[in-house]
């Protein structure tokens, strides 16, 4: 399959907030990380009155933020968890737009998660109502009401699909603008092109720009988490997971309204992007050639869609998510210093920005928050006892 190159799409494109000249010598908080997380997690701050400064190393926005498949969605399987935290995020952006009057480009389009056997299925069952406990609006569909929700689905290859109406195509780019413009208007102070280059004992952050003095420092550097946390000889169990998006043109017999967010089991996942369809299915193995993949993707793509099959697959854009080992991101405190954390996110960023904001707010205010949320620490992997969700 020939690979064909095209513009990558405007989430990718730089946010330029004002850059302040100098750095002030001490704050309350300096926050490291200038993607949807930080962005949030400065605003919340700003407005609760803590003296916030944002340090990014390159432009806002440019990391993992841009990455994903710009859907925010409130039904993650198997994690009732993630779940309630996107229910709560997804309110929190309505809330955002109807207080701000910001655009943030939210347009309902659902989520489709295809099941091609009978324990998923099972699954599915087994865990709806902890999801609806969540806030998740979620029912099992038969084949045939998946492929009217989505016409590009062969019904003959799938045996049932989760339906969750609360999925929304967002503006990545928009959400970043939204959030930063916020911060700034409450008071925070936004710095790009800022990298950190050391974090010494005391809390102060040390920059090629000079250096600030914080009673707290977060990380929410996405794929470079783990390298910032070790600075203040933290440990945060991240590791960058590199992705690429597709796009491929949409077939003269699919319908004009926006397709669903559709997730098949092999992990393939479509969408309407424009008058495209975009295509997202991680990369390359690492014993993997490029084109050995493409053969795959597209093999997935023409059993799954049987009309996608053997139309081109353009580059659309590429990057790194921060991968946690469960899938599940990692939000807390360091026990023995002022080093909170919000990273490990997996891709899932967007969704959950809003109520990550929140839970490091509340933590840096030692306010309770709305949920448990002790087994979002580092501990639940530090410990040995690793879970899957």
């Amino acid at each position: 399959m020939g690979l064909r190159r095209s513009p990558a799409p405007t989430a990718r494109q730089r946010i330029g907030p004002p850059v302040v000249s100098q750095l002030p010598e001490r704050t309350d908080a300096v926050v490291i990380g200038g993607g949807v997380i930080g962005n949030s997690i400065a605003c919340q701050l700003a407005e609760a009155g803590v003296g916030t400064v944002l340090l990014e190393r390159g432009a806002l926005g440019s990391g993992s933020s841009g990455t994903t498949a710009g859907v925010v969605r409130t039904y993650f399987p198997g994690n009732p968890l993630i779940s309630s935290l996107a229910v709560r995020s997804l309110a929190a952006y309505h809330a955002f737009t109807e207080r701000t009057g910001f655009d943030l480009g939210l347009r309902r389009i659902g989520l489709l998660v295809l099941f091609t056997d009978e324990h998923q299925v099972q699954d599915f069952r087994d865990t709806q109502a902890a999801q609806q406990a969540a806030g998740v609006d979620v029912e099992l569909v038969s084949a045939a009401e998946a492929a009217r929700l989505n016409p590009l689905v062969d019904e003959r290859t799938i045996l049932a699909a989760a339906w969750s109406p609360e999925a929304y195509a967002c503006d990545p780019a928009a959400i970043v603008r939204g959030y930063a413009t916020a911060a700034q208007q409450a008071g925070a102070i936004l710095r790009t092109e800022t990298p950190v280059t050391g974090i010494d004992p005391d809390g102060r952050v040390r920059t090629p720009a000079g250096s600030i003095r914080a009673d707290t420092v977060v990380c929410a550097a996405g794929p470079w988490a783990g390298t910032v946390a070790a600075m203040a000889d933290v440990h945060i169990p991240v590791t960058t997971y590199p992705v690429e998006m597709l796009l491929t043109d949409t077939p003269d017999s699919a319908p004009h309204n926006a397709l669903p967010m559709t997730i098949h089991p092999s992990s393939l996942r479509i969408r309407s992007w424009g008058d495209r369809i975009l295509v997202g299915m991680g990369r390359p193995a690492p014993d993997e050639t490029r084109q050995t993949w493409l053969q795959r993707v597209s093999h997935h793509l023409g059993t799954a869609f049987p009309t996608l099959a053997g139309d081109g697959l353009d580059h659309g854009w590429s990057g790194d998510l921060d991968v946690s080992p469960d899938g599940m991101a990692f939000i807390g405190r360091d026990p023995s210093r002022p080093f909170l954390y919000a990273a490990g996110f997996s891709g899932q960023g967007l969704c959950q920005a809003p109520a990550a904001g929140e839970i490091i707010r509340n933590l840096v205010l030692d306010k309770k928050s709305w949920t448990d949320t002790a087994g979002l620490s580092t501990a639940r992997c530090l410990s040995g006892s690793v879970e899957t969700g």
